[in-house]
């Protein structure tokens, strides 16, 4: 049976509201590329409506029915909304496999990941109740001092569309927590969800204004949602080119932003491994979500003493790589999720050529696909430090090659670049690790692994892979600002000034 496409509109004061231009985006689905519904496409106009109900909604009675209400308060609704999630889980996986061209399997654990982060931030929102008027120890007996922790006020969460619905829990969750009123825009190019998100508030009885959630173009809707005056802070993931224009807009205002940006991330192995283990984790590292990670670890730079047989065992791996529809069973390479993400793969690949690279594992679309945006598990080699295949993100499933002699080059290659998302070290010598790991500029580093990642644990990069840490506690602290209360207690006068005499 084929899977229904709800028909929703823009969510915004806890209600379905068409556009004000009354537009539509069609959804197409990138294994057959074939349109199968449409989101409606908010503007200027909607995001001034949205911020409108956001703001309302955090002074509702005071700021006492969310803003000002108890982390408990909140958690109850956070924890109603994973609920829900787990209730939809089947059905919500299907939506989004269909809609961004994720492998079903994948999509799967990632609807089990998006109720883990509201669970998680659920507890955190309860832990703000005990460090409430959190005291600081001071060093003069005549003042106290405590610290109050507020939310931020009014987010705009921009998110993108290779992971849709955990991408937007990863921000909505904390923010949420934290006592902020949001509005989500997510990608255009995948939306479905994000948007069945909005039925779930209405389900559990989110208050109104809570959580808003805008579909449409980035120029549209994104761009007056980050430049608007009463949003007071905007928290973006996507390309390093927009969240530039994003931290541009947010500065006329000095208004704080967290980015989350590209990649071009390296994993290095050295010549001890496990062949079989380390190419497994190489082709994860790559070719997870169809290639379209920003953490992807698509520079492989191997000791030239293994690399000849490593090689030999990652095409092998590659070839044993199910490319298929993303609704089929066993599946671990969909389409990429739109034409023009698929056109811009393939010139990659075509200047790489130009340039001198060799394609040594796929290149193009797999024989047995003749619709879609499918493009095979692609491995380039004969790669120069200076090609564009080696400098730029690519997100999509290729993967380039070097090689190295020692560590010290490894090291140089791995850390040349602008990038600075993730990285990933190979090796059974621990003493190595450690040093290699404590060397390599990222915000996140892998050893003997690629890609995990945990809600706990934090997530962000340096250099031009942006600012800012989600996810753990370090994802709360994005919403909060951090207010100083100090108290004079002494019966005594101050007496710094010499006081006037008295008539």
């Amino acid at each position: 049976m084929a899977t229904q496409i709800p028909n929703r509109q823009l969510f915004i004061n806890g209600e379905w509201r068409e556009p004000a231009l009354k537009k539509r985006i069609p959804i197409i689905n990138p294994a057959t590329e074939e349109t199968i519904g449409d989101i409606p496409a908010a503007t200027a106009e909607d995001v001034e409506i949205a911020v409108e109900a956001a703001r309302k909604a955090l002074a509702r009675n005071k700021g006492r029915d969310w803003s000002s209400a108890s982390g408990a308060v909140r958690a109850k609704y956070l924890r109603a909304i994973a609920s829900k999630i787990k209730e939809r889980k089947s059905e919500l996986a299907k939506l989004e496999a269909i809609d961004s061209g994720k492998p079903l399997d994948e999509t799967t654990s990632d609807i089990d990941e998006v109720a883990g982060c509201f669970e998680y931030y659920a507890g955190l929102a309860e832990g703000l109740d005990a460090k409430e008027k959190a005291p600081i120890s001071l060093p003069a007996e005549n003042f106290k001092s405590h610290v109050l922790q507020e939310p931020i006020g009014v987010v705009g969460l921009i998110t993108a569309w290779n992971y849709p619905l955990l991408m937007a829990a990863w921000k909505v969750a904390p923010a949420l927590a934290a006592g902020c009123a949001a509005i989500l825009k997510p990608s255009e190019l995948a939306s479905i969800t994000c948007l069945e998100l909005a039925e779930v508030c209405i389900k559990v009885g989110l208050p109104p204004g809570v959580l808003n959630i805008l579909t449409g173009l980035g120029q549209e809707a994104g761009a007056p949602l980050a430049s608007h005056p009463h949003v007071d802070k905007v928290a973006f993931t996507g390309s390093t080119i927009t969240g530039s224009k994003i931290m541009a807009a947010a500065a006329q205002l000095v208004k704080p932003v967290s980015l989350e940006l590209g990649g071009k991330s390296p994993i290095v192995v050295f010549e001890d491994v496990d062949i079989e283990k380390a190419v497994e984790w190489t082709c994860f590292g790559i070719f997870l979500t169809n290639g379209q990670i920003c953490s992807a670890t698509s520079r492989l730079i191997v000791h030239e003493r293994i690399a000849a047989e490593f090689m030999d065992r990652l095409l092998k791996w590659c070839k044993n790589i199910k490319v298929s529809d993303p609704m089929d069973e066993g599946c671990r390479l969909g389409p990429v999720v739109s034409r023009g993400q698929y056109e811009k793969i393939l010139k990659f690949i075509s200047t790489a050529k130009s340039e001198g690279a060799k394609v040594a594992f796929g290149g193009g679309r797999p024989e047995h696909l003749k619709k879609g945006f499918f493009i095979e598990p692609t491995i380039i080699t004969d790669v120069t430090a200076s090609m564009q295949i080696w400098r730029e993100e690519v997100f999509g499933p290729v993967l380039c090659v070097k090689t190295f002699g020692s560590e010290e080059e490894a090291l140089e290659l791995a850390n040349d670049t602008y990038y600075g998302l993730g990285a990933a070290v190979m090796s059974k010598d621990s003493e190595r690790c450690e040093r290699f790991s404590k060397a390599l500029q990222a915000g996140i580093v892998w050893i003997n692994c690629s890609q995990p990642s945990f809600i706990q644990a934090p997530w962000g990069g340096i250099k031009r892979s942006g600012f800012g840490r989600e996810l753990g506690e370090w994802g709360l602290h994005l919403y909060l600002s951090v207010k100083q209360v100090t108290q004079y207690v002494s019966d005594q006068p101050w007496g710094w000034f010499k006081s006037p005499s008295k008539p």
